[in-house]
């Protein structure tokens, strides 16, 4: 199969394939010896571990119903449903001009470069709302481009011009932009001072500890301490100083060789860097993403982004001490000691959960240059008996200077023994109470192959299922309510599953039904009322292991009582993304990406327009505040 028709995860197993080493018997077995956690061959108790009378659970109260909304039905129609009593309008689609002098976005030549780089991006993610006296700026990744969109205009849907590769280059990055109110739509503010696009070649300062170490020196830059663009954001985070947090995910995907024979190195390949051009071509017009003639530059790619959004002049700075790896997203928590908290997930199966506690002190008047560059950065280590620890990544524990520590962080993590995880995505931390949740999206390998860096990924408590194709919710309790204790405890707030196809283990927890199961967790977020909304990332096929879920959705999960209730369907083909509110909290901004990725939709305006990825504004139709 071509490069460019297989997904990011897939396409990493082409350049480090991982041996199949481990019968399926040997893993049953190994499964059945934890704790008796399976009560049969591949099934257990879920009910009385999820939401059971762990240290974790809280008793369900009688109180009226949180949600304020009836749930909707599974449906694989081509376009977005919310409950009875809701509305959804566009704000923001694939190509629409952030400035005046942009020309509007035109189906039959989708663009060329410059018009591109000025206006709104292409499969948007992770994105975030901010407000300064009256203005309200939203932030948005985008994350990467639907080529055979893209370049569908061209005979065999592939780039016929270079023109056409800078196309799909201005497409990623992130897109600034004020958004005001139009009688009652929400629209872009074109011309704004605020308004900026962050493209792969924005210049950008490398910060930290990594800061100038020779893994990072380039030709073009010898000092390693500036680079050029970011692209494949996919999760964000905020800072409570005001800053966007954009998070690099499979940057590995755009670099190549002229020489596919090229060999790279051990720990590039560790990346799921390769020689093999995916599809994207950018070497073809940037000598840096040839990685035989630069072999620094992927070491430059991979961190997390902080990003002055209400200074279009400032400088995007990548912070290595948050580690170089997948980031899905950057939850950012401010401890009872004062101390900035970050919980970050390696998106790719069998990888890490990490977290990084700063050394300085938050203070809302005192200066935050360094929160984000100073402090440790440390690995999750799940234990079967329901406790965990943070595994500290120092030049002690792993025989690697601070430096390598933050360039090189898989292995770091590998050599301190942390848990493999289920695809790490989304973390998000209760704002009414001391708790984080990650979603674990799925891994078919678990229990079948080891990570691209040889780690174990038999089955284990917090990762129970062989072969798992649903994923889970993990949440974890930090030791004296602590977000910066070395220990805590967990739980799984719901395995995702399919209880009319499968009685086993593959059917869910209790809080999964017919009703609203799902797939593939992947975006998490609360709202101010301490509700968890859920978004999903999975097979919409609506056959098989999958029936019965249809497309891609977003759930609200009820964390005391445990209950799910399925909120929204998004159209054919697309995965749900990306949320926030308006300042008035009577809006919530949803990301659809990729919308008819194998050309199935025509979403949003129908008949036989192109599918765009876009942001959409949910409200109420009495005016009502939503979560």
């Amino acid at each position: 199969m071509a490069h460019d028709e297989i997904s990011f995860d897939d396409y990493d197993e082409t350049i480090n394939p991982a041996p199949e080493t481990t019968e399926f018997d040997a893993v049953v077995e190994t499964a059945l010896s934890r704790r008796g956690f399976l009560g049969g061959v591949m099934s257990f108790g879920v009910g009385t571990f999820v939401l059971g009378t762990t240290a974790l659970s809280t008793p369900a109260s009688a109180s009226a119903d949180r949600f304020g909304f009836d749930q909707v039905a599974a449906n694989t129609l081509d376009t977005i449903t919310v409950p009875e009593g809701f509305e959804w309008k566009p704000v923001a689609l694939w190509g629409d001009p952030l400035w005046s002098d942009v020309p509007a976005f035109d189906e039959a030549t989708r663009g060329t470069a410059a018009s591109q780089a000025r206006a709104f991006g292409d499969n948007n993610d992770g994105m975030s709302v901010f407000n300064m006296h009256g203005k309200t700026l939203m932030v948005v990744n985008n994350e990467y481009t639907n080529r055979k969109l893209l370049w569908g205009n061209r005979a065999d849907a592939k780039p016929e011009t270079s023109d056409d590769i800078e196309k799909g280059m201005m497409a990623h990055g992130v897109s600034v932009f004020q958004v005001t109110p139009v009688d009652g739509d929400w629209q872009i503010m074109q011309d704004s001072d605020l308004n900026r696009r962050i493209t792969p070649r924005t210049e950008m300062d490398l910060t930290g500890p990594a800061a100038g170490h020779d893994l990072l020196k380039t030709a073009a830059d010898p000092t390693g301490t500036k680079t050029l663009g970011t692209w494949n954001n996919c999760g964000n985070g905020e800072t409570p100083w005001g800053t966007y947090l954009a998070c690099e995910e499979n940057f590995n995907g755009y670099f190549s060789a002229e020489d596919e024979s090229h060999e790279v190195s051990a720990e590039l390949k560790r990346y799921g860097v390769s020689s093999k051009d995916w599809g994207y071509g950018w070497a073809q017009v940037d000598e840096r993403f040839d990685v035989s003639k630069n072999p620094n530059e992927p070491n430059r790619a991979g961190y997390v982004v902080e990003i002055d959004p209400f200074d279009p002049t400032s400088t995007p700075k990548k912070r290595t001490a948050l580690g170089r790896f997948k980031h899905e997203n950057a939850e950012v928590v401010i401890a009872a000691n004062g101390k900035v908290v970050v919980y970050m997930g390696d998106d790719e199966r069998g990888e890490f959960l990490y977290r990084f506690v700063s050394n300085g002190i938050y203070t809302a008047t005192g200066s935050t240059e360094g929160l984000l560059d100073d402090g440790v950065l440390s690995v999750a280590k799940f234990n079967d008996d329901m406790t965990g620890e943070w595994l500290e990544l120092t030049p002690e524990t792993t025989g690697m200077t601070e430096a390598e520590i933050c360039i090189h962080t898989r292995m770091a993590a590998s050599k301190v023994g942390a848990t493999t995880m289920d695809r790490p995505e989304w973390v998000a931390a209760n704002p009414a109470k001391v708790e984080a949740y990650v979603a674990l999206t799925n891994n078919k390998n678990r229990g079948k192959k080891p990570n691209a860096g040889g780690d174990d990924t038999s089955a284990n408590a917090v990762n129970p299922r062989v072969g798992n194709n649903y994923g889970q919710i993990a949440r974890w309790v930090p030791d004296a309510a602590d977000h910066t204790a070395k220990g805590f405890i967990w739980d799984l707030y719901a395995l995702a599953g399919n209880p009319d196809v499968h009685s086993d283990a593959y059917a869910g927890s209790e809080n999964i039904n017919a009703g609203n199961m799902f797939n593939s967790p992947d975006g998490l977020m609360f709202d101010d009322n301490g509700l968890l909304w859920i978004q999903t990332d999975g097979k919409y096929s609506n056959e098989g292991d999958f029936a019965g879920m249809g497309n891609n959705q977003m759930l609200v999960g009820d964390t005391v009582t445990g209950e799910i209730r399925r909120f929204m369907v998004g159209p054919k083909e697309c995965e749900v993304t990306g949320m926030c509110w308006s300042p008035d909290r009577r809006t919530m901004f949803v990301g659809i990406q990729h919308p008819g990725e194998k050309s199935g939709s025509h979403f949003p305006h129908g008949g036989e327009t192109l599918p765009r990825s876009g942001v959409f504004a949910i409200s109420r139709t009495d005016g009502a505040v939503i979560g």
